[in-house]
């Protein structure tokens, strides 16, 4: 018996850049990213647009040709206009139909795709640009809170299939990421939100001093005041690169992954759903359901608990959902049926993120399923006691009923 073995190491930069209107004819950064330091004709384009953004700012497509059109550059056709969302996931449809424009429009290796959208367009085009040619280059423009905070700045791409979330995917690193703040202006209220949650989610795993400014900044980001998001987006989008880039397992090829703390139960929530509760929101109450795990396993001290509860209260989210309490034909819990998914999507033993304190994650390998029930019994009543109270004051008295 003989063998060959070597060890192949590659490496891959990561680049987010935060701008200001990125089609404004002034402003060189997409034109820089393009040229690649190359002094050479510019490539072809293929654009990908999110329909609910193409809808909300009807002049974004006019400004894209325009400014492509001013580099010389070759825009292969129209900005294609996808439906956003979860649900454009459930089905390789899309995907088809951009690869299918990748081979009519001779897309090549040095060409580029661009997706222009929130993260479940980000994760489908990201999907189709991986797998065509084996890689054509992709530049990810997020749209939304939650895309440029954290799934829009990661190596991630996917659709959901057989039930499962994100069950079909690759892991490739953009060729470049491009949050423009100007983007999230039309948003409504509930997507400006949703990326808050992936911030207090990092922070408490990583950064007790970045939770500590998100509690100080709360009132200014319920009200969507500019630089208070706009920094709270840099923080988290940092921290996420710092942990893809240093954590040593950036394609997830071990049990664990402490940036999903929270997401057992919210990947769930979201299907039992069928997606009408969006991700930030499924992960606020997966969140603050293993908050409350913790502290009754004994991991959690009361004040800890109660600082978290309060803080996503106050953000604007709900810590409690119907779904939860969902059960299937033999009555059984469909929510503990996450737990069997998550270990199973990466394989190896069951691996949870919780916490000792604020700032301090750790790794659990089994879940004790009667605390869990009685977590979500006990957010249940969190739920039915604050809907009885008058509207929520800046001091949420969340504290004093745990």
């Amino acid at each position: 018996m003989s063998s060959i073995e070597r060890t192949i190491q590659v490496s891959f930069k990561q680049r987010v850049f935060f701008t200001q209107d990125v089609f404004g004819l002034s402003n060189p950064l997409l034109k820089d990213v393009l040229q690649n330091g190359e002094n050479k004709q510019f490539p072809k384009v293929l654009v990908v647009l999110d329909e609910s953004l193409h809808q909300a700012q009807p002049d974004l497509s006019r400004k894209i040709e325009s400014y492509l059109a001013s580099l010389g550059t070759s825009l292969v056709c129209p900005p294609m206009v996808l439906q956003g969302g979860e649900r454009v996931k459930n089905s390789y449809f899309h995907v088809s139909d951009i690869q299918s424009n990748i081979d009519r429009y001779h897309i090549d290796r040095h060409s580029y795709v661009i997706a222009i959208g929130g993260g479940a367009l980000l994760d489908l085009v990201g999907l189709a640009a991986a797998t065509a040619h084996r890689g054509v280059r992709h530049i990810r423009i997020p749209t939304t809170t939650l895309s440029q905070d954290d799934s829009g700045v990661g190596v991630k791409n996917g659709i959901n299939a057989f039930g499962k979330k994100n069950f079909i995917g690759t892991f490739a690193v953009p060729f470049a990421v491009i949050n423009d703040f100007e983007m999230l202006a039309s948003l409504p209220a509930r997507d400006k939100r949703a990326g808050y949650i992936e911030a207090v989610k990092v922070a408490l795993i990583r950064d007790t001093d970045f939770f500590e400014w998100i509690e100080r900044e709360a009132c200014n980001l319920r009200v969507f005041q500019p630089q208070a998001m706009q920094r709270l987006i840099y923080r988290c989008a940092e921290l996420h690169l710092n942990h893809i880039a240093s954590s040593g397992d950036p394609f997830e090829m071990g049990s664990a992954r402490p940036l999903d703390f929270g997401h057992w139960a919210a990947h769930k929530l979201e299907q039992l759903s069928e997606y009408k509760i969006r991700h930030g929101e499924a992960v606020a109450v997966g969140i603050a359901l293993d908050v409350i795990y913790a502290r009754r396993m004994g991991y959690l001290d009361a004040r800890s608990t109660g600082r978290i509860l309060n803080l996503i209260d106050l953000l604007g989210f709900e810590l409690y959902a119907n779904e939860l309490l969902h059960v299937d034909s033999q009555g059984d819990l469909m929510i503990l049926k996450g737990l069997e998914e998550f270990r199973e999507h990466l394989g190896g033993r069951l691996t949870i993120t919780l916490l000792k304190g604020v700032g301090e994650g750790f790794e659990v390998h089994e879940m004790n399923d009667s605390v869990v029930v009685e977590s979500i019994q006990e957010l249940q009543r969190l739920h039915t006691e604050r809907a009885l109270r008058l509207p929520v004051e800046i001091q949420s008295p969340l504290l004093q009923n745990l």
